[in-house]
C-alpha cells in the first residue's frame, strides 16, 4: 500500500519551487487589490472563465461540442447529446464549487457528491460510486499498440486508501510549514494514482484542484479558467503526471515534477488575468493612458516588448515617452537593464 504522508514538503521540496510560492503568493495580494477597483471588469472575466473551464476540462477527455452549445448550456439550456450532458454535469459541479467553497470540505462524500453530479445524466448505475474492477491507464506506442502505462490501486483498496489520503490531507495543511500549494499537486497526484472511479477520474482532479485552490485562498480559479490552461500545455502536464507517478506503489516516486508542473499553471493564469483585464479594460483608452494602464495594473514585471505586443497600433516612441515619464514620477521602478528591463508598479 502506498504511504500518504506529506511531512516531506517541509524539508527536501528545492528552493526555487519555494520562491515560486511566494511569487504567486504575491500575485494573489496584487488581485485582491486590483479586484477592490475594477469588479465590472473582474465579472466579465468571471463568465468567460467558467465557459472555457467546462470546455478546456471536457476536451482533455474528447468530450467536445461547439462554443455556442457550451455557451447555451452554463446559461441552463438542456443538453441533447451524450457528450453535453457530461458537459452539463461538470458545469453543475463546478457551479457548486464556485457558489459553495465556502460550506465544502475535501472530504469523502465531497469526492463522492463530484463524481454522481458528472455522470447523473450518462451512467446513473455508477454515478457517485466507487469503481468494482480494476482498471489500467493505457497510453498507445508509436507502433499502434496499447501498453499499460500504470496500474492504479485495486478495487478493494479505493476506500481505505482514499481514506488514508484525506487524513493525510488534513495533517498536512494544519501544518504552518507546509504551503498549501504545495500540498495541492501531492493531492491530486495521489487521487489520480488512486484513480477511484471507472471513468471521470481526470475531471473529478480538476475540480478538487479548483475547490483546493478555493480552500487555500486562491479565488484566481473565478476568473480565469485553470482547466482551460491544462488543456493548453496537456503534453507538458501528462509528462510530468507520467514522471512523477513513476515508482508510485514503491513509494519511491518523486512529486516534484509534478508540483513544478501545477505551479507554472497557475502562475501562467497571474499572467492571463494581466492580458486579459488589459483586452477588457483598456480598449477604449487614449494611447499614452493605454500603456500607462497596463503598467499600473499589472502584477507580474513586464517589458517594453510586452507592452508593444499587447499594444500594436501604439508607437514604440510613445512607448518610450509613457515609460521614461512613469519612471520619473516615481510611479514604477526598473527591473534589470537593457534588454531585459522589467518594469512594475512601486
Amino acid at each position: 500500500m502506498h504511504r500518504y504522508d506529506y511531512s516531506f514538503l517541509k524539508k527536501t521540496v528545492p528552493g526555487n519551487i519555494v520562491g515560486l510560492t511566494d511569487i504567486i503568493s504575491d500575485l494573489r495580494t496584487k488581485e485582491e487589490f486590483r479586484k477592490l477597483q475594477y469588479s465590472d471588469t473582474f465579472e466579465i472575466l468571471r463568465k468567460k472563465a467558467i465557459v472555457e473551464s467546462v470546455k478546456g476540462s471536457n476536451a482533455i477527455e474528447g468530450i467536445v461540442t461547439t462554443d455556442a452549445r457550451i455557451k447555451d448550456i452554463v446559461e441552463g439550456a438542456n443538453p441533447v447529446t451524450h457528450d453535453e450532458m457530461e458537459i452539463s454535469g461538470y458545469k453543475d459541479a463546478l457551479d457548486l464549487i464556485h457558489t459553495e467553497h465556502e460550506e465544502l470540505d475535501v472530504e469523502k462524500e465531497t469526492i463522492l457528491s463530484f463524481h454522481r453530479m458528472l455522470l447523473a445524466q450518462t451512467n446513473p448505475r455508477e454515478a457517485g460510486k466507487y469503481k468494482t474492477s480494476d482498471n489500467f491507464i493505457m497510453e498507445i506506442g508509436p507502433d499502434g499498440c496499447r501498453h499499460v502505462r500504470f496500474k492504479p490501486v485495486p478495487a478493494g483498496r479505493v476506500n481505505a486508501d482514499i481514506e488514508q489520503l484525506l487524513l493525510a490531507y488534513y495533517d498536512a495543511r494544519q501544518d504552518s510549514e507546509i504551503s498549501p500549494l504545495l500540498l495541492i499537486p501531492c493531492f491530486v497526484l495521489d487521487f489520480l494514482c488512486i484513480h477511484p472511479f471507472m471513468d471521470g477520474n481526470g475531471r473529478i482532479s480538476r475540480l478538487l484542484t479548483v475547490l483546493l485552490l478555493y480552500l487555500s485562498g486562491y479565488d484566481i480559479v473565478r476568473y480565469i479558467s485553470y482547466e482551460g490552461r491544462i488543456n493548453k500545455y496537456k503534453d507538458s502536464y501528462y509528462e510530468a503526471l507520467k514522471i512523477s507517478s513513476d515508482k508510485w506503489h514503491e513509494n519511491e516516486n518523486d512529486y516534484v515534477p509534478f508540483i513544478v508542473n501545477f505551479l507554472h499553471i497557475l502562475y501562467k493564469c497571474f499572467k492571463d488575468l494581466d492580458e486579459s483585464f488589459t483586452d477588457i479594460s483598456l480598449k477604449k483608452a487614449k494611447k499614452s493612458e493605454r500603456v500607462e494602464n497596463i503598467l499600473m495594473g499589472a502584477i507580474v514585471p513586464v517589458s517594453k516588448q510586452d507592452i508593444i505586443d499587447k499594444l500594436p497600433d501604439v508607437s514604440v516612441k510613445t512607448v518610450e515617452l509613457v515609460l521614461g515619464r512613469m519612471l520619473k514620477d516615481k510611479k514604477i521602478k526598473k527591473i534589470g537593464t537593457y534588454k531585459d528591463a522589467r518594469y512594475i508598479t512601486i
